[in-house]
């Protein structure tokens, strides 16, 4: 085998390190709320073709140089009214949340983002735009995260502390590196605990985020049918975690949120339920994840 292939398949192995979580928490458990609406595809946006990932409509198609209507709509109810539904949510209960925040989406809906910030909410960058970056060549890349960061600054008053951009391209961690206001970066999934990787920049914390314990199964064709199967799930994730940390090895979970997905009114019900039984919990150590960052760092500093 060769020893510069560029994968690490065995991270932390058999030896876990202890996060030292704060209070002798078992659990870290960390819920983000993906804000992405008025920054995906459209026609209207500049863009050749209409939206077709992650909406009501499973397996829609892009309509190349045509609005798509219905699909508008759908994300328009993410800002108008799942948003506020879930802001509910969180603040009656007084828990953290962490945004991913789509630029341009934040941009065109000043009063949600006062709401987050009179919230307390960590408001992490989710890049310029909601499409995919996988064929966009890297200095245009680099580009749109500059200005996406510039905008974030603008609408928020602060530069993001955290990156993820979620439709990644093979340049995305190391555009990011290069910035050295991000505490971390959230672009993978391979660790139930936050890890160093060496980029070209120096070292890079990365905080993992989640594609499975994420609403973001209602809408793929192998996923959640129900409310019930969704607050299933999650418990499942949080008591395996929950046990795993009691028992000498505490971990991190990520609960990934949409507003125009968890925010329809019977899949909010599940969510609600959701956070009730995790704060029936005394040591699960409910954050944002910046404040996760700044605790790796402090105690598991960059490697020499």
């Amino acid at each position: 085998m060769s020893n510069d292939y560029p994968r690490d398949m065995v991270g932390y192995g058999a030896n876990q390190p202890h996060p030292q979580w704060p209070d002798g928490s078992a659990l870290a458990v960390q819920f983000v709320i993906n804000y992405e609406e008025g920054g995906e595809n459209c026609v209207l946006h500049g863009d050749t073709a209409s939206e077709a990932f992650l909406s009501e409509i499973v397996g829609a198609q892009a309509w190349p140089g045509q609005r798509h209507m219905n699909m508008e709509s759908i994300y328009e109810y993410g800002s108008r009214a799942g948003f506020w539904r879930l802001h509910r949510l969180f603040t009656d209960r007084k828990l953290p949340v962490t945004v991913f925040g789509v630029a341009m989406a934040l941009q065109r809906n000043p009063e949600a983002v006062m709401a987050m910030i009179d919230a307390n909410w960590e408001i992490a960058t989710h890049g310029l735009r909601w499409i995919d970056y996988k064929d966009i060549p890297e200095q245009e890349e680099a580009a749109q995260l500059l200005e996406a960061i510039k905008i974030h600054k603008d609408v928020t008053g602060n530069l993001p502390q955290g990156a993820y951009i979620g439709r990644t391209s093979e340049h995305s961690q190391e555009l990011c590196a290069k910035h050295s206001h991000f505490e971390y970066c959230a672009d993978t999934y391979a660790d139930d605990l936050p890890y160093w990787r060496e980029s070209l920049s120096g070292p890079q914390l990365m905080v993992p985020y989640t594609l499975d314990a994420n609403d973001m199964r209602f809408a793929s064709p192998q996923g959640f049918n129900s409310g019930d199967q969704f607050f299933a799930y999650l418990k499942d994730s949080f008591d395996i975690l929950y046990a795993e940390g009691l028992a000498g090895a505490p971990k991190m979970m990520s609960v990934g949120l949409h507003c125009r997905l968890v925010g329809r009114p019977g899949r909010a019900a599940a969510l609600a339920r959701f956070l009730d039984y995790v704060q029936n919990h005394d040591k699960a150590w409910v954050t944002r994840r910046i404040d996760i960052a700044r605790h790796w760092r402090a105690q598991h500093p960059a490697p020499a």
